[in-house]
C-alpha cells in the first residue's frame, strides 16, 4: 500500500468517525438566523426534493439532514469513503441513494439533469474551484439550486489570513487538498448563475472559519 492509498484510507476512518458528532453542537457566531450547524443544516437540506447531487459527501455527514424519500446521487472521489456512505444511508432508512466514483470538475451525469446540487466542506478541496463550478452550472436544470456551506479565507491582513496564508502548505497535505485562504465567495457570481444569496458567519474552530453558506439558482 503507498502513502497516498493509505492516506485516503486513514482519512475515510476518519470521516466515518465524524459523523458521530453532533452538528448541533458547533455553534455558529454572528449568524443570528441559525445556532448552530446543526440546524443550518436542517434548513438548508431538509425540505430538498426530486433529485439531489452531493458532491464529495466524504463518510455521509449531510445525510442524516434530508427527507427520508429524497432520491440522492453521491460522487465521492475517495473510494475507501464508499463503505461509510452505504453504511450511513442504510442506517438512516435512504433506500433511493446511488453512488458513484468521480470528481467535481468531471461529474458523471448528464447535462440538466439535478434538481439540486449540494456541497459541504468540499470546494475547499477540489483541485479545479472553476471548472468544478462550471459542472454544477452543467448538471442543474434550468431553476435549479446549487446549496453549500463552505468555509473560506479570512479577510486580507487580518491575523487569521495571515495564519491560514502560513499554514495552508501544509495543511492542504494533510487534509486531503484543504485550502484554508480560498476566496469562493469571489468566484460564485462569475459563473453565470442567479445572485448568490448566503450567509456569513464564524465557528469557533480556528483557521477553519469564516463561512458563508447558502443557494444560487441557475437561470430558468
Amino acid at each position: 500500500m503507498n502513502l497516498s492509498t493509505l492516506q485516503k484510507r486513514l482519512f475515510a476512518w476518519g470521516m466515518g468517525k465524524a459523523n458521530d458528532a453532533d452538528a448541533d453542537r458547533i455553534k455558529l457566531i454572528d449568524c443570528p438566523e441559525y445556532q448552530s450547524l446543526g440546524e443550518l443544516k436542517k434548513a438548508l437540506l431538509g425540505n430538498l426534493q426530486h433529485q439531489v447531487l452531493e458532491i464529495g459527501p466524504g463518510a455521509g455527514a449531510s445525510l442524516a439532514y434530508y427527507p427520508e424519500d429524497i432520491s440522492w446521487i453521491g460522487v465521492e472521489p475517495n473510494p475507501f469513503m464508499h463503505p461509510y456512505l452505504e453504511r450511513e444511508a442504510q442506517q438512516l432508512g435512504l433506500a433511493n441513494i446511488k453512488l458513484l466514483s468521480g470528481t467535481a470538475e468531471d461529474l458523471p451525469v448528464e447535462d440538466q439533469s439535478i434538481d439540486t446540487v449540494v456541497s459541504t466542506h468540499v470546494l475547499c478541496s477540489v483541485t479545479d474551484l472553476q471548472a468544478s463550478l462550471q459542472e454544477i452550472k452543467r448538471i442543474l436544470k434550468p431553476g435549479g439550486s446549487f446549496v453549500f456551506i463552505e468555509h473560506v479565507a479570512g479577510e486580507c491582513g487580518s491575523w487569521t489570513r495571515k495564519a491560514q496564508d502560513g499554514v495552508n502548505p501544509v495543511w492542504k497535505n494533510l487534509f486531503d487538498n484543504c485550502h484554508l485562504n480560498r476566496e469562493i465567495w469571489k468566484i460564485l457570481p462569475q459563473i453565470g448563475l442567479e445572485t448568490v444569496n448566503y450567509y456569513e458567519f464564524k465557528i469557533a474552530i480556528p483557521l477553519v472559519s469564516p463561512h458563508i453558506a447558502g443557494n444560487v439558482q441557475k437561470k430558468t
